[in-house]
């Protein structure tokens, strides 16, 4: 990616699809180029948390809201430290940052990270498009960047793709930190005095999810990506956590999670975790046409018939059976959740040990917040297993 940030404003743009489409409109963010696999996102709101979300590292996504931007944006929101997004493709940016909490625009914060964004073209046509050809690789640009389009979409052909891509080490921490159990006054409690601790595996988490189990009680030992067993065991933990990430699971080692499986220590993965437990368990996974991106996917809990509303952010699913309990390595496992729109896999779970996951957030920040209790279940396992 190249940027500048002067005549953000004013620039044209262009952003150009693999397959020679194009669409044209102004420069939102910093002015330059960049390069990632186009997705579009369906939330109405949480933007900040979409931006700074790692799992969508070398990705170009694209807001079906048409208005972005009129919250501004804070300190308080974010993810993780920095904006992942590739690009950003948004209708009608707004002018004015009207809310409390907001400490500057949008497009300020674009500018001051080097994001570089498209505003103003037709995101509905784009979005139809995503969907019937699926998710490509895209490159948008600005300024000095602008050239005839057949030199464009030869640059964008020269891009990697998302399958194969090995990703989350480029996202996760370098050094192993701590995030505090959360006393019943909202207080942290001192290290080593949580009521439960939990080692997890850093494959792009986002700043939520230790926060939810910190107000369980749970203190949270984040490791890197790269951590090996006798780091994670070195916690000694009550649990296992697989976070969320980007890329393409089939690059993952599962060393450290089958350790984690053949020991029986309660385990707990989200996203691109369930994923990870799918591959250990013997399970394929494969890239979605468009993936789900957004905060309203229904999502149906096989265990106890319910419906949730669910955030998702993934282009990639486990192929696991519908229909059947499956017999892997570690015991028996069958699907947990499906997703009602496409019935695609949307959790599994162990039934001979305390191992699950699902596909979807219930950590969102930006919400809906149907899922929470998943969390609540992970404190039951440990529990249990302590008993």
């Amino acid at each position: 990616m190249t940027t500048s940030t002067r005549g953000a404003a004013k620039a044209p743009a262009v952003l150009v699809l693999e397959d020679g489409r194009s669409f044209r409109g102004r420069a939102y963010g910093a002015v330059g180029e960049t390069f990632g696999e186009a997705v579009f996102n369906t939330g109405m709101s949480g933007y900040q948390e979409t931006l700074t979300d790692p799992s969508y590292h070398r990705q170009v996504v694209v807001m079906t809201a048409p208005h972005v931007g009129n919250t501004g944006v804070n300190d308080d929101d974010p993810e993780s430290g920095q904006i992942w997004v590739a690009g950003y493709v948004v209708r009608d940016p707004a002018r004015v940052a009207s809310n409390w909490r907001s400490q500057r625009s949008l497009d300020e914060e674009l500018v001051k990270q080097g994001v570089v964004g498209i505003s103003g073209i037709d995101t509905r046509a784009l979005t139809r498009h995503l969907r019937e050809r699926g998710a490509m690789r895209v490159g948008i640009f600005s300024g000095e960047a602008l050239a005839d389009e057949a030199t464009l979409l030869a640059r964008v052909k020269e891009a990697p793709e998302m399958v194969g891509a090995d990703l989350s080490t480029q996202v996760a921490t370098k050094e192993t930190y701590v995030v505090p159990a959360i006393g019943p006054g909202g207080e942290a409690l001192p290290i080593g005095s949580a009521r439960f601790t939990v080692a997890a595996l850093d494959l792009g988490i986002k700043g939520m999810t230790p926060h939810r189990m910190a107000e369980r009680g749970i203190e949270v030992h984040v490791l890197p990506a790269t951590a090996t067993v006798e780091d994670v065991y070195a916690v000694n933990p009550d649990g296992f956590f697989l976070s969320n990430g980007p890329g393409d699971p089939s690059t993952v080692d599962l060393t450290v999670v089958k350790a984690v499986l053949a020991k029986k220590t309660p385990l707990f993965g989200i996203c691109f975790g369930n994923q990870i437990l799918g591959r250990a368990l013997g399970f394929g996974t494969y890239k979605l046409k468009y993936g789900h991106r957004g905060i309203n996917q229904p999502v149906q809990d096989r265990t106890t018939g319910k419906v949730e509303i669910t955030a998702h952010n993934h282009g990639f699913a486990v192929d696991a059976p519908l229909d059947k309990v499956s017999e892997t390595p570690f015991g028996r496992a069958e699907v947990s959740h499906v997703c009602l729109n496409d019935n695609v896999v949307e959790g599994l779970q162990l039934l001979d040990q305390p191992a699950f996951s699902v596909q979807y957030h219930p950590e969102a920040a930006a919400g809906p917040h149907d899922a929470a209790y998943l969390f609540d279940r992970f404190v039951e396992l440990m529990e249990g297993q302590r008993a």
